[in-house]
């Protein structure tokens, strides 16, 4: 069966799960910032987990997948460009689904950029990277960007905590971790408050900050990628399980983190059998707009 023959509109009714948080990419820098810590970091085995394989890899696991590649200037991993990335979610539209990723530095070209994909009607969603893209979430600089967003009423989904990338690596691959507090996105949230806001991974050092974004701000979630659940504080668990069990997500950080690892050791923590269902894949319907 070819790519067309298989691809299609989702439907979440014939998926276990829903992975927020996937990385497209194209491996030809084992010395950037990028593969080191892949490496020392998140101790990732890069080999075949190139963007080619998406699509196959999360059909067989019976998984939708959010994709992007990241446009920044620091990590060294190459900028596949939002335009290859649709290209690669149409090539699979039964799993897979296309985030943009503009750089705000970039300014009027990617305010026009993002028009243009919006216009379209490819791009489901938004990503940010703050540490690597080098602004405060809260910096007008971005707000051009927000606006457009915004007026989609697309969800933005904003990296925050520490970053992987870059650890361990002199003078940490140029990495500011300042830029990673998700106290920045409370303003975000308070001057776009139509934008479904996601805050990318357990936030440490700053996880009862975000927690208490996430409480205080309707539109804002929380993604669980980028960490093996069986390092999430209890903190995180506990509010997962009661308060914000209808606002917390499903993300592993493919390719440094798989779903394999990432699902089986959520088996181990004690989320309710109850609430599973809705940060494996219920949520996550709502903020993308997936019906059956």
């Amino acid at each position: 069966m070819s790519n067309a023959q298989r691809a299609g509109r989702i439907n979440p009714d014939d998926l276990v799960a829903i992975d927020m948080h996937v990385h497209a990419m194209a491996f030809d820098r084992e010395d950037s910032t990028f593969g080191q810590s892949a490496s020392k970091y998140f101790g990732a085995d890069m080999t075949g987990k190139g963007s080619e394989v998406l699509g196959p890899y999360y059909r067989e696991r019976k998984m939708a997948a959010v994709i992007f590649s990241v446009d920044e200037p620091l990590s060294g991993a190459p900028f596949l460009g939002n335009d290859r990335v649709v290209a690669i979610a149409a090539e699979h539209s039964d799993v897979l689904i296309p985030f943009a990723s503009i750089d705000p530095h970039r300014g009027a070209a990617g305010v026009e950029e993002a028009r243009r994909l919006i216009a379209e009607g490819s791009i489901r969603g938004f990503k940010f990277h703050p540490p690597l893209q080098q602004f405060f979430p809260n910096d007008p600089l971005a707000y051009p960007l927000y606006e457009v967003i915004a007026e989609a009423r697309l969800p933005a989904l904003f990296h925050t905590g520490h970053s992987g990338i870059g650890t361990g690596v002199r003078g940490g691959g140029g990495v500011r971790q300042k830029y990673g507090n998700p106290i920045y996105i409370d303003d975000v949230a308070v001057d776009f408050p139509d934008m479904p806001i996601i805050m990318a991974h357990p936030s440490f050092p700053w996880q009862d900050e975000a927690i208490s974004v996430c409480l205080h701000k309707p539109q804002v979630y929380i993604d669980l990628s980028g960490w093996s659940p069986k390092y999430f504080s209890p903190t995180l668990v506990q509010y997962a399980n009661t308060l914000l069990k209808d606002k917390v997500l499903f993300g592993s950080d493919f390719p440094v983190i798989t779903p394999d690892r990432w699902m089986k050791d959520f088996e181990s923590i004690g989320i309710k059998e109850e609430v599973r269902p809705l940060i494996l894949k219920e949520n996550a319907k709502r903020v993308l707009g997936l019906s059956a």
